[in-house]
């Protein structure tokens, strides 16, 4: 193993979102940093997210739609760092891009563009990258060292932007949160975030596969509610309503869902009832809800039979139902499908300005792997950026 006889200011461990914007932001004031990262390529999750382009940042950032033990934490860096600075940097790049849905930005190109932005100007930083890097100590006298399979160095500073446990065939580990403890920082429990949702078979009332089948729905759990499309999968539900909500949920705990957000069923049924008294419940309801769902929904709780020989109460109670329509998850995909991870190292131990721990000098933590996480649409991004570029002015 070879020795580095340089002491950097910095060292960032991860070469994603976090760790490029914190790099960058240091090396163009004037440090001299190093970025170690364990895989054979940077910015791997930016490459496939947005279905590789690049849901980069969300015009409607604001600390209410980030979960964290402490609310308020993320206030300091998102206000001073926001999406519009990032816009502008995106625009500087002359990268296109457009607005989706619910203020989404994505590229109108490839991810690719996000990633060689970031390098472009990690390189006008002359920022050292170094990757297929793996840490496997980090320790610190006078300075950290950090040994590596490959080498090892030293630096003023270290950044942990690593990220947290979602998506392993990506890489991710959980170093961050290692690395965390050994130096006496806590992390919060940590779960699977924005991830698909399971359900028991045996527990299904429709009895049927319905994998395939989407509609518009709003998800809710206590007072937290989201309303986009849900999806029926092999193994469960999906969709941006359901990975929203999953954020919030706990084992055992029971999210209830609106079919027909907009829709007064109860009265369509009554009134088909009575203007054309054949019509069978399934007919009439698949012109709210697709077919296949329709379907099932109405075998599962209504008699097969014209609507005439329904009574009112029945078509009623089973209208209320499809406002409200328990379900209770058996669990989720885990962390092998949740974009995020829920939890990590305690915002307590660490300066909300700076990012870094309040009882160890030099130490930063930034991005996933803070007890920082984001709605679905650009916000885990617009932290990552934020949370670097704090972090960057701090080292």
């Amino acid at each position: 193993m070879t020795y580095d006889s340089k002491i950097f200011d910095v060292i960032v461990l991860g070469a994603g979102a976090a760790g490029l914007m914190c790099a960058l932001t240091a090396a163009q004031r004037g440090r001299s940093v190093l970025i170690l990262e364990h895989t054979n390529k940077v910015g791997a999750k930016i490459l496939i997210s947005g279905g590789g382009r690049c849901n980069f940042t969300n015009l409607n950032i604001e600390p209410k739609k980030f979960i964290s033990n402490n609310q308020h934490f993320c206030t300091s860096a998102l206000s001073r760092y926001t999406q519009h600075d990032f816009i502008a940097l995106v625009q500087r790049h002359g990268i296109a891009y457009h607005e989706k849905t619910l203020g989404q930005l994505f590229c109108d190109g490839s991810a690719r563009a996000i990633v060689a932005m970031l390098m472009a100007e990690c390189a006008h930083g002359n920022v050292d990258i170094r990757t297929d890097h793996s840490v496997t100590q980090v320790t610190r006298t006078d300075h950290f060292s950090v040994e590596t399979n490959a080498a090892s160095f030293q630096s003023k500073n270290i950044v942990l932007a690593t990220g947290g446990l979602s998506i392993p065939k990506m890489g991710a580990t959980g170093l961050s949160y290692d690395i965390a403890r050994h130096f006496g920082l806590r992390i919060t429990p940590t779960r699977p975030g924005l991830v698909p949702m399971t359900l028991d078979p045996k527990d299904s009332e429709l009895g049927t596969d319905l994998s395939g089948v989407a509609c518009e729905a709003i998800t809710s759990l206590s007072k937290t509610r989201f309303r986009e499309n849900i999806l029926f999968t092999h193994r469960g539900l999906s969709g941006p309503a359901i990975l929203q909500i999953s954020s919030y949920w706990h084992e055992g705990q029971t999210i209830m869902l609106n079919l027909a957000p907009d829709i007064d069923i109860a009265d369509k049924f009554l009134k088909r009832k009575k203007s054309n008294p054949k019509l069978l419940p399934q007919t009439v309801l698949s012109e709210i809800l697709p077919a296949r769902l329709a379907q099932a929904l109405t075998t599962a709780h209504l008699t097969a039979t014209e609507l005439a020989n329904i009574p009112d109460r029945a078509l009623v109670e089973f209208s209320n139902k499809m406002k409200s329509w328990p379900v209770i998850p058996s669990g989720t995909e885990g962390y092998a499908k949740a974009e995020v991870t829920v939890g990590g190292i305690d915002t307590n131990d660490l300066s909300s300005k700076t990012m870094q721990a309040r009882h160890v000098p030099g130490l930063y933590a930034i991005g996933e792997a803070v007890d920082v996480t984001g709605w679905l649409g650009g916000y885990n991004f617009q932290w990552a950026w934020s949370s670097g570029w704090a972090a960057g002015q701090a080292v």
